[in-house]
Formats: structure tokens, sequence, C-alpha cells
């Protein structure tokens, strides 16, 4: 989380919301002084992902995060919650979904309004999406749910498809396909914002992004990464549909 205040505050005269990630306490300090519309905390729905990327269990990280939320709510900021690994831990492997249903339920409680789902190893596939979708939707009601991919096993698009067939408000996705995690093995990176965009548009699905832009932006990230193309395949590929 080096430099996060030096990004935020080069984020003059946007035209988005800006999304703080926050892992604990100390992350909402730092947050709190920065210009951000909305802060996502992080739940975990195993021990052995939470113990490595944060040092403590799953219970004592999932008890923070639901106590921070009722005072980023009264800061007047949106929250939402992103549970990672929901669907395996690399640590502990399988995550029973009703494990994961069962912390949102009591995420929505504390005063969430997004509950997001987090392929962190990229082990899901649209079976168990489409449930563990549903799962969460029964358990919280009244929350939103968005899904975030990685596309290690090359099915994050499918499952892309899945949680919207499964009623998902909202998917992350990655320019250019780049991210992962240090404590994921052969971790692959995120589904690529500008394949993401460009498959929904095909589909009749609007989205507000321009891909052919989007896919210009993956290719000189690329290059500023000292990579010889985006991990995305748009933007390798020529423009469709033609003009």
């Amino acid at each position: 989380m080096a430099g996060a205040e030096e990004i935020c505050e080069a984020l003059t005269e946007r035209s988005f919301s800006a999304i703080g990630l926050v892992l604990n306490t100390r992350g909402l300090e730092r947050a709190s002084v920065c210009d951000l519309d909305e802060i996502n905390l992080v739940a975990y729905a195993s021990d052995g992902y939470a113990e490595k990327n944060s040092g403590a269990p799953a219970v004592a990280r999932n008890d923070e995060a639901m106590a921070l939320v009722p005072q980023v709510a009264t800061g007047g900021m949106k929250v939402s919650v992103t549970i990672s690994v929901a669907w395996g831990d690399p640590i502990d492997g399988e995550v029973p979904p009703e494990r994961v249903a069962h912390i949102a339920g009591t995420l929505a409680a504390s005063g969430a309004t997004e509950i997001a789902l987090g392929d962190t190893i990229g082990v899901a596939v649209p079976t168990t999406v489409r449930d563990l979708v549903e799962r969460v939707r029964r358990a919280a009601p009244t929350a939103k749910v968005r899904c975030h991919f990685h596309n290690t096993r090359n099915t994050g698009y499918a499952n892309a498809l899945a949680a919207l067939a499964a009623g998902a408000d909202t998917l992350d996705a990655a320019v250019g396909g780049f991210g992962g995690s240090p404590f994921s093995p052969d971790a692959g990176g995120n589904i690529a914002t500008e394949d993401l965009t460009w498959m929904l548009h095909r589909m009749g699905h609007e989205t507000g992004i321009d891909a052919e832009a989007m896919a210009a932006t993956a290719r000189w990230l690329a290059e500023r990464l000292g990579h010889d193309a985006p991990v995305g395949m748009s933007g390798r590929a020529s423009r469709w549909p033609l003009d």
C-alpha cells in the first residue's frame, strides 16, 4: 500500500468514483485524509490466506472489518467489503459456500452496502459462481453484489457471465489484465477491462467504457511495466467491428 496517499493526491478533476482499499484500522486512518468517494474493506473466507496476507486469523480480520463499516458510513462515504478467497484458499483449500454466505450476511447487517466476492486465486467455475452469488443474494438481500475474478485458469470471463446471470450488480476488472496476489501460487492476472468490455458490448450491455481506448491504455501500461504486450487479448488484436 506504499504511495497510496500520493496516488490519491494526483487524482484531481476526476470524472469517476475513487475507491480506497483498506485492510485494517491503520489503513482507514490513512484513507481518511485522502479525497475518496468510497472505502472498500477486506474480509476473509479462510484462515490460511488471512494469516499470510494480514498476519491474523480470518475471524479477527472480519470482526475488525465489521467494526470499521459503521465508522466509514458515519463519515459519509459509501462502504463495501470484499470477501477474499471466496471460492478457494491457496493454503486451506476449498471454502464452503455457506461460510461465505454467512460472512456476507453479517457484513451486510453491520451496514455494508456492497459485498464483493473475490476469486483471489482463480479457482471458481461458472457453476460455483452462480451458486455462491445466489447464496449471498439470499443472505444479504439489502446489499449489492460485486464479483472480482482472476483468470489464473482461464475461466474468468465465463465466470463474469455466470455472475451477471445470477444477479451480480458489478464486475471488477483490471486494465491489461495485470494484477495478482503474492501469496497465490502461480497467480494469474485479473480479467482484463478491455476484454470484458468488448464482450459485454457485443452482447448488448452498456458499460460507459470505451473499449478501444481501454485497449490502447493496456498497451501503454504494458510498455511501462516492461511487458511486450498486455495480458489481456484486446490490446493485441485488430479493431473490431470495423468502422
